[in-house]
C-alpha cells in the first residue's frame, strides 16, 4: 500500500513533482542525460523516471550550526549557491555563488562551499588551480566529455571566472567525505532528478552486486547542501583491499602504481590533482571514459594506456579504494 501511494502521489502532481534540486522556475529541469554505452549505471546516474512528490518551495529550512535559513526554492536555484557559513574561508568568487541562465550554473551549487561536492560532481578542495583551469579550457573545446553538464556550463562562462573559482577552490582545504563500507546487501535507493542517489520512500535493502552504491550520511542535510556532512559508500566484500593491490603494485603489468603521478598517499603532485578520498563513482566515471577515449584532454596521453587493461571489476576495486583514504 505505501508504495501504490507513493506512486499515486506522484501521478497525480507530475507536473510539480520534477525531481529533487531541478523544481525552481529559474532552473528547469536539463533532458536526462545519456551515459555513454557500456558504462555501469552505478556510477553513470540517470535520473528515475519516477520520483517523489516535490518539496514544499516555500518551506524554511537550516542545518546544524548554520544561523541561515532558505526557503526549498532557494536551496534548489541553480543559478544562486545556498551559502549556510558565509563568515567561514576566504572570500568568495562570484562565479561560485552567482551564475547566469540558462546554462553557466553557480559553482557552489554542486561542488558546495566546502569545496567536497557531491557523487554527481567532482570534489575541487585543494585542487592545484592550474589543473582546474586547464579542464575548463578541456570541457569548453570538446575534448573533454561530460555526459551531463560540464561541456555547457565551460562554454558559458569566461576564462577569468575559470581563473577566480580554480583559484578559490585550490584555497579550500580537503577533508574525509567518505565512509567506505564494505557490504554484501545496501539500502534500496532512488536517482533524484539531480542525479543524486536517496534511500528509497519505500525502505527495504537488496544485493549490492557489482556495484558501488553512495547514499548520504544525513539525507536532510545533504538535499540541504550542507558542506559539512558527507557520504557513505557501500562497495562489495573484498574490493577495498583489491584496489589497494591495484594501485600500489599495477596489478602484475596490468596498470601502474598511481603513485608515480598522483604522488604520496595519492594526495596530488604538482599540477597532478589529489585522487585519494575522492568520489567513488566519479573516479570510476573518469577512468570509463578515459577507457573509452572520450576524455582526451591534457592527462589522456598518460591515463589512457594506464586504464586499457582495467576491467569492470579493475576500475570498481580501485575506486572503492580510493574513496577509502585519507585526504591529507
Amino acid at each position: 500500500m505505501k508504495r501504490f501511494t507513493w506512486i499515486l502521489a506522484v501521478a497525480l502532481l507530475s507536473v510539480f513533482a520534477i525531481g529533487v534540486q531541478t523544481s525552481h522556475p529559474q532552473a528547469p529541469a536539463p533532458p536526462p542525460p545519456q551515459p555513454p554505452a557500456g558504462t555501469p549505471s552505478w556510477a553513470f546516474a540517470v535520473p528515475d523516471p519516477v520520483q517523489p512528490p516535490a518539496m514544499d518551495e516555500n518551506k524554511q529550512i537550516g542545518v546544524p550550526g548554520s544561523t541561515k535559513v532558505y526557503t526549498w526554492a532557494q536551496v534548489e536555484d541553480q543559478f544562486n549557491t545556498v551559502d549556510w557559513f558565509p563568515e567561514e574561508g576566504p572570500a568568495r568568487a562570484a562565479i561560485v555563488l552567482k551564475g547566469r541562465a540558462p546554462a553557466a550554473r553557480a559553482c557552489g551549487v554542486c561542488h558546495l562551499m566546502s569545496g567536497m561536492g557531491h557523487p554527481e560532481s567532482s570534489d575541487l578542495a585543494g585542487l592545484p588551480a592550474a589543473y582546474m583551469q586547464k579542464q575548463m579550457a578541456d570541457f569548453k573545446s570538446g575534448v573533454r566529455k561530460d555526459y551531463a553538464r560540464m561541456n555547457g556550463i565551460a562554454a558559458a562562462t569566461t576564462e577569468e571566472e575559470w581563473r577566480q573559482a580554480s583559484e578559490w577552490f585550490a584555497s579550500l582545504k580537503p577533508f574525509t567525505w567518505y565512509k567506505v563500507v564494505e557490504s554484501t546487501t545496501v539500502p534500496k535507493t532512488y536517482l533524484s532528478g539531480g542525479r543524486m542517489r536517496y534511500p528509497h520512500p519505500d525502505g527495504g535493502t537488496e544485493p549490492i552486486g557489482n556495484r558501488i552504491i553512495v547514499v548520504p550520511q544525513d539525507v536532510d542535510r545533504v538535499m540541504a547542501r550542507d558542506p559539512r556532512v558527507g557520504f557513505i559508500a557501500h562497495v562489495p566484500p573484498g574490493s577495498v583491499a583489491k584496489g589497494e593491490a591495484l594501485a600500489t603494485t599495477g596489478g602484475a603489468g596490468k596498470t601502474i602504481p598511481c603513485a608515480i603521478c598522483h604522488g604520496a598517499g595519492l594526495r596530488g603532485l604538482g599540477e597532478v590533482p589529489r585522487i585519494a578520498g575522492g568520489h567513488p563513482t566519479y573516479i570510476a566515471r573518469q577512468l570509463y571514459l578515459y577507457k573509452l577515449g572520450l576524455s582526451n584532454g591534457a592527462a589522456s596521453a598518460l591515463m589512457k594506456p594506464t586504464v586499457a587493461n582495467l576491467t569492470d571489476d579493475d576500475i570498481l576495486a580501485l575506486a572503492a579504494y580510493l574513496a577509502s583514504l585519507p585526504v591529507n
